[in-house]
């Protein structure tokens, strides 16, 4: 039974209600003589029957978005709290303690802090590649898929070098994407950007390829990243960066934002080549183990190029050989110029840490090297890299033209060990430098250990003198800095 309920109406009321109706008759009548005056809208409707147009990324964006999943992770971390920040100039606090008690004095409190990012389901079974620092620290991770089911993540293993993280839930039958071969990612390719950016639902961003091959850049330790710039905002770290068949081609990683948190156009994306090597290192030994050949590679400059009789800017120059490496016992050299490796060309030294330590320790290798002019294949095998090695980069010299502006002294044995070189070093340690220098500008530094010039063995100052002589307008310097030697050219 339905019940209406009224309130009471006056007369007042009433004749309000024949105001509005009266208002509404005319409001009938004046669009019935619209009517009358104008044709109705003869709209054209889509056949119910056709399907949507397709020229789109709506099929590609369909399948992808069930695998690509939202990542909440949380972590306990200590904060110093000072008494004054809680006692703020309390008068009966100061009676009992003092008015110096707690200045400068601070306790840890514990306080629970909240992430948000992405991830990349790989494998029916639960297995989920993202970011490591979307989980670095975490102590909780949930794990929600498209569908809203959650499930508790568990940390795999992960691999700062390369900010790649392998995350397991517990679940079988799962869509999961299908891995693409970045290696074959073109400069101008369509590139989506896949993720939950802000933590505000997934979503979806186009653009192209702006770059491969992007290093050097001081975010990891390995770069070798894909440029794109399909947006890439806060939250979608770990997400998936795919081409226009929905592959996988990388892991959104990092953008650029100069002083803004969000999208400005230039995203960075790891290849998926890297991250799938990373993934099965991972799983399969529970860690990343890296070769390492033993030297330390620097760019081939044009002016690097020139002096070493090269007709293109292109290979990596060994300007150091670690002892008691594979590069030593494979008779590498300093001064080598590496031109291959395994028949592969070697564009710089970026490319060749890259490769070589994504082979496998015990993997034998052929490099095509270019020593004082001839070429020559100089077979290594490689081993395990080393804990003290993995940080090691080379220095990237300026071109400049002339070495004016720097004092050298006879390098001593005291003056030796306080730059962290054995006593019977030799060579010439730079004293003075003008900053306004070109050499200051090629990269030489106060205490930098000039051993060789132009090619040329430097023991003390007349050998140094005597090399600037026959010098012609750039010089090529061997300097050893801190027990690390590199080129520069001045």
């Amino acid at each position: 039974m339905i019940k209406q309920y009224f309130a009471p109406r006056s007369k007042t009321a009433a004749a309000g209600l024949a105001v509005v109706l009266a208002l509404g008759g005319f409001g009938i009548a004046r669009a019935s003589r619209l009517e009358n005056a104008n044709p109705p809208a003869n709209v054209k409707l889509a056949d119910a029957n056709e399907g949507p147009s397709r020229t789109g990324f709506a099929p590609v964006v369909k399948k992808v978005l069930p695998t690509v999943v939202n990542i909440s992770s949380s972590k306990v971390v200590k904060t110093p709290t000072g008494f004054d920040g809680q006692f703020p100039d309390d008068p009966l606090f100061r009676q009992f303690f003092g008015n110096q008690f707690g200045r400068g004095f601070s306790v840890p409190r514990e306080q629970r802090e909240h992430g948000l990012g992405s991830g990349v389901i790989v494998s029916p079974n639960g297995y989920i590649l993202t970011n490591n620092h979307v989980v670095d620290g975490a102590t909780n991770i949930l794990v929600t898929l498209s569908d809203k089911r959650e499930f508790k993540g568990r940390v795999i293993g992960t691999d700062p070098k390369t900010d790649i993280a392998v995350l397991k839930i517990d679940a079988s039958d799962l869509p999961s994407i299908v891995v693409g071969d970045s290696s074959k990612v073109q400069i101008g390719d369509y590139a989506l950007a896949v993720g939950d950016p802000f933590g505000v639902g997934q979503t979806v961003t186009m653009g192209i390829v702006s770059a491969t091959g992007r290093a050097n850049l001081g975010i990891e330790a390995y770069e070798d990243f894909i440029q794109t710039d399909a947006p890439i905002n806060p939250g979608n770290s770990g997400g998936a960066l795919v081409n226009d068949r929905g592959e996988l081609i990388g892991i959104n990683t990092a953008i650029i934002a100069h002083g803004s948190e969000g999208n400005q156009g230039i995203g960075f994306a790891i290849p998926a080549n890297l991250a799938r090597t990373v993934m099965d290192e991972i799983i399969r030994n529970g860690k990343v183990t890296r070769a390492y050949l033993g030297i330390v590679p620097q760019d081939v400059t044009p002016a690097i190029a020139k002096a070493f009789g090269l007709k293109e800017a292109t290979g990596a120059l060994v300007s150091d050989v670690s002892p008691d490496t594979p590069a030593q016992k494979a008779g590498l050299q300093r001064g080598d110029v590496i031109l291959d490796v395994n028949g592969k060309p070697v564009m710089d030294s970026n490319q060749l840490r890259m490769n070589i330590s994504m082979m496998h320790p015990g993997a034998k290798v052929d490099l095509k090297v270019l020593r004082n002019g001839a070429e020559r294949n100089v077979p290594a095998t490689l081993e395990e890299m080393p804990a003290k090695e993995a940080s090691l980069n080379p220095q990237n010299p300026a071109n400049q033209s002339s070495l004016s502006g720097v004092s050298v002294e006879d390098l001593d044995p005291q003056t030796a060990r306080q730059l962290g070189l054995p006593p019977n070093a030799t060579g010439v340690v730079v004293t003075r430098i003008s900053p306004s220098s070109p050499a200051a500008d090629s990269g030489l530094q106060r205490g930098d250990v000039i051993q060789e010039v132009n090619r040329q063995p430097v023991r003390n100052t007349q050998d140094f003198e005597r090399a600037l002589r026959n010098s012609k307008n750039e010089t090529l310097l061997l300097v050893n800095r801190q027990g690390v030697t590199t080129y520069l050219t001045v």
